[in-house]
């Protein structure tokens, strides 16, 4: 494919110099074969007059754009194969005056940011200003996709999904128009928009935030604590998380996460290691260089009111044991900050990734601990395969991923108790590959369905999509039903006529 005329930003051909370092993305490592993950053409849009040109050029020669702004799609569906264009928006809109701002309201703060900005550069600027919203913990995230798909995170079920708090969406449309939308102004399109398959309606540009402020929450307390993995350690923390989990009167103002990771991950992703240096000897093998597998708690509590105090003895059962703990009261915004992820992967090797919803409320009693505790250990005992878990309970009365949940925005199984993200990275090998698919295959036969451990249905996120492809085929797993599915169809009819936004079968099926 030929530059294509009129672009001032950068353009790369498929098989040019530097092409596979443009190309590169997330889910490269894993899917650039069976998702084709080779774009015909790159360009990285300096501007909105790209963005239609680019758009223009596609409708006119029968072309479809893939949209990238962090490249963190799992499955790869934000890039797309060599027939088409894939639009790199990483650097278009970057200008910190104009791109990343807040603006005091009467009632209400709000921030407008663009979709280039990643969680770590968003986290940053809400921090200086002593402001936060929910999001995810991933660094390399932008936020344009992060919006799309909910953009689960820490604050689940204290604050709800950062998708709950968008107020405006600014996008280019499929005729190259410029446009705002509200969820009043436009309820059919805004209700696509935030859950429906993302990059499929048009170029999202910018998106209003309704934010908190840091001195309306004052004495928040966060938790982060390092546990050397043993299977009788993550049992018993387990426990404690699954207990939480089935008590659907657990107080709104706390928020649990515990991951788990395989030996060599990169400390310095999760810890400020100039805090902890002194506790670091525990932390690694004989060798003194290898990290041992570890077990990580992140929990926090915020109040509500001048008279909520935190349970000193919910945080006491999840620091027993822990070689590190770092407790304190911190403002929201510098817990948000310590929340991120400092790496912009877990293990730079493919990997199986699943991502798994419930609404289960008897997790303690059933034997969900154990089981999932064996299926993690499987994995740590097995040779040239790593561990990453993160497991967070979002159920309860009060959780506002629930009570969040208006019918404006089609984010689906808000009604869900946990989230169990559960991913095997395996070194490239014979059989390791076949191996991991395997382990994972055995989590869905004893895990999803009628009487199993963890879930009587198959619910699936986007943003941690897996499996079949075909997004259509497989719809049930990703929307409540399917009066909602057919909604987003008519949306996608309307929005792209013309399949420009159709770069891949990962998206939502557009009505007939």
């Amino acid at each position: 494919m030929a530059p294509i005329p009129g672009i001032s930003g950068e353009q790369s051909e498929f098989g040019a110099a530097g092409y596979d370092e443009w190309r590169q993305q997330y889910a490269t490592s894993t899917h650039e074969d069976d998702h084709d993950m080779r774009p015909g053409h790159i360009v990285r849009a300096l501007n909105t007059n790209d963005i239609k040109i680019v758009i223009a050029y596609a409708k006119d020669h029968g072309k479809a754009i893939a949209i990238r702004s962090g490249g963190h799609q799992y499955s790869g569906a934000s890039s797309t194969g060599q027939s088409n264009i894939q639009l790199d928006l990483r650097n278009t809109f970057k200008n910190p005056v104009e791109d990343l701002s807040f603006i005091e309201i009467a009632t209400a703060t709000h921030v407008r940011t663009s979709v280039s900005w990643s969680l770590l550069e968003f986290n940053s600027f809400m921090s200086t200003n002593h402001l936060f919203v929910p999001h995810g913990q991933c660094q390399s995230v932008c936020i344009g996709g992060h919006v799309q798909t909910g953009g689960y995170g820490q604050l689940g079920r204290s604050f709800g999904l950062i998708g709950d708090h968008i107020v405006e969406l600014e996008f280019i449309d499929h005729e190259g128009v410029e446009r705002r939308i509200t969820p009043t102004s436009h309820p059919d399109e805004f209700f696509a928009w935030t859950g429906g398959s993302p990059g499929n309606l048009g170029v999202l540009t910018h998106i209003t935030l309704e934010v908190y402020r840091d001195a309306e929450y004052q004495g928040s307390r966060g938790l982060k604590s390092i546990h050397l993995y043993t299977p009788e350690a993550l049992q018993k923390i387990l426990q404690a998380l699954a207990e939480m989990n089935d008590d659907e009167d657990f107080p709104r103002n706390y928020d649990l996460c515990v991951s788990v990771i395989s030996e060599d991950y990169p400390l310095d992703g999760l810890f400020d290691l100039d805090r902890i240096t002194k506790h670091r000897s525990g932390l690694f093998g004989l060798d003194g260089s290898s990290l041992k597998s570890l077990i990580i708690i992140y929990a926090q509590w915020v109040p509500f009111s001048r008279t909520d105090k935190p349970d000193e003895a919910w945080f006491a059962k999840l620091k027993d044991g822990a070689v590190v703990n770092d407790d304190r009261v911190r403002s929201m915004s510098d817990l948000t900050a310590g929340w991120i992820f400092r790496k912009d992967r877990e293990y730079d090797y493919p990997y199986v990734k699943r991502t798994y919803l419930t609404t289960a409320t008897n997790l303690s009693q059933n034997g969900w601990v154990d089981w999932a505790t064996g299926r993690v250990d499987e994995v740590i005992r097995a040779l040239g395969h790593y561990i990453s878990t993160q497991i967070q309970p979002f159920g309860g009365e009060k959780s506002r991923f629930r009570v969040n949940n208006d019918g404006r925005r089609a984010y689906s199984w808000r009604d869900s108790t946990l989230a169990f993200t559960i991913d095997n990275f395996y070194k490239p090998g014979e059989g390791s590959k076949e191996a991991a698919e395997a382990w994972a295959a055995v989590n869905e036969e004893e895990g999803i369905g009628k009487d199993k451990y963890f879930s009587t249905q198959d619910r699936r996120v986007l943003w941690g999509s897996y499996g079949n492809y075909n997004l259509h085929s497989v719809w049930p797993c990703y929307y409540d039903d399917e009066t909602k599915y057919q909604r987003i169809q008519r949306a996608r009819k309307a929005a792209d006529p013309h399949g420009v936004f159709t770069p891949n079968p990962f998206s939502v099926l557009r009505a007939d």
